[in-house]
């Protein structure tokens, strides 16, 4: 009798043990279910849902941090025409987006409008230095005139710089080479991001993605068109992505985000390079690949980029990108810091130069289920012809936010999902491997 309790109590474990396991099973697709009808709800751009509040205002603390190139024999570059040689310094951070998105209009055809204010804050705990701190730099008003007018008004202008006394380099505070100060020689404000603070960058319109999550966030229209005007080609001129703050829920690793950077006149794509950890949240790095920054005939998709045939030696040069076409005409040119990927013949101009990809590439983290982006590290080295980054921090507080609210639900469902799928599998496989020796026992009982 006891025996047969016994056998009767192991096969009613084994018994609760599969029921557990399947229940755990079904959980798993079921979990996976409420996640995603979760997450598509709430990722919709508009009001009530938590994606809105972020949107209208961002999360996390966005810091865009400047490093400038000290040049350290500017009157031996002048007087003999050698290499200049550089000395990197900073970071000089300031804080941006700080400011809620202004303007929001609400369009029947599931797209949101809306202006993005600018503004910058300096933060001198993440600072080298004071913005009083100075620097031998390019002359911009000079370096651009020389470059803006016929080489016939040459000496006209040399005699203007000769009067005002001005010259090639110039020796200015960052807050000057930044945000602006008066050049003698033209009377006017310059500086590398003159107009900045008070303006707008937009009007921005992005699909809100009610209907068809796979849309939200991406970029309908830049300021009232569908494609961007600088680069007279199609294909050059296409807007594509969205403006890299968050992409489309539900991330797959093999397609590469598309992104579209107003400071840099085109749009970009970065691929999935590796699963990282970013304070206790999993996120997807992805990289901006160096066949971006190539010559034209390594891309053939950068042919339409090439601008200047002269400067580029009829576009063979890589690691460069003229966007004068949206610079009013001025001479500026765009790459990543210390010419990372560029041509060897961009480094070997000036001394000092060390390009390094952990240092100096372009990458964005991003949450791969919400398509949140929690660290974005923007790496733009500014250049004139004859570096900054742009950072946002996923901040502590923000982390904690995000694993709460988001994270920590999901993963508890993860974990029950395990907990019960693990247990009832153990549970019925050692009942069952019991019952078997029981019943094995008591077979051997009867025969003896």
């Amino acid at each position: 009798m006891g025996c047969c309790n016994r056998r009767c109590g192991l096969i009613a474990g084994a018994v609760f043990g599969a029921v557990v396991a399947i229940l755990g099973g079904i959980l798993i697709p079921l979990g996976k279910n409420i996640i995603q009808r979760t997450v598509e709800k709430e990722a919709v751009i508009e009001p009530g849902t938590t994606a809105y509040d972020n949107w209208v205002s961002t999360g996390a603390n966005v810091y865009r941090q400047f490093w400038f190139f000290d040049v350290k024999n500017p009157q031996e570059v002048l007087q003999y025409g050698i290499s200049p040689v550089v000395l990197e310094k900073g970071p000089y951070t300031y804080r941006t987006r700080y400011l809620p998105k202004e303007n929001i209009t609400l369009n029947p055809n599931q797209t949101v409008a809306y202006l993005l204010p600018l503004g910058a804050i300096f933060e001198p705990s993440m600072s080298v230095g004071p913005e009083e701190d100075k620097v031998t730099s390019l002359n911009l008003a000079v370096a651009g005139a020389y470059s803006l007018i016929s080489p016939m008004l040459h000496t006209f202008l040399e005699n203007k710089m000769t009067a005002t006394n001005s010259s090639l380099f110039q020796h200015r505070t960052v807050k000057e080479m930044l945000w602006g100060y008066t050049d003698p020689m033209l009377k006017d404000t310059v500086g590398l991001f003159v107009p900045y603070n008070g303006t707008y960058d937009g009007y921005y319109n992005v699909y809100n993605g009610k209907g068809d999550i796979s849309k939200v966030g991406i970029i309908d229209k830049w300021r009232g068109e569908r494609s961007l005007g600088f680069w007279n080609d199609t294909y050059c001129d296409m807007i594509n992505g969205t403006d890299a703050s968050s992409f489309p829920p539900f991330l797959d690793k093999k397609k590469p985000l598309f992104f579209f950077s107003s400071d840099i006149c085109r749009s970009v794509s970065a691929s999935f390079e590796d699963s990282i950890n970013l304070k206790g949240i999993e996120v997807y790095r992805y990289t901006l690949q160096p066949i971006t920054m190539a010559s034209p005939s390594v891309n053939p998709d950068n042919r339409c980029f090439c601008r200047n045939q002269k400067f580029t030696n009829n576009c063979s040069i890589a690691g460069v990108l003229d966007i004068s076409s949206c610079q009013d005409g001025r001479p500026v040119y765009i790459s990543l810091p210390h010419f990372l990927y560029g041509s060897p013949s961009l480094r070997e101009a000036v001394l000092g130069l060390s390009p390094s990809e952990e240092h100096h590439s372009t990458f964005l983290d991003v949450e791969p289920t919400t398509g949140f982006t929690l660290r974005f590290a923007k790496r733009i080295q500014v250049n004139m012809m004859y570096g900054p980054s742009n950072t946002a921090v996923l901040d502590d507080e923000t982390a904690d936010m995000f694993k709460n609210e988001l994270i920590s639900p999901v993963q508890m469902l993860e974990i029950i999902q395990k907990v019960l799928l693990g247990t009832g599998v153990a549970i019925f496989v050692l009942c069952l491997i019991s019952y078997c020796i029981v019943r094995r026992r008591h077979n051997q009982s009867k025969l003896a």
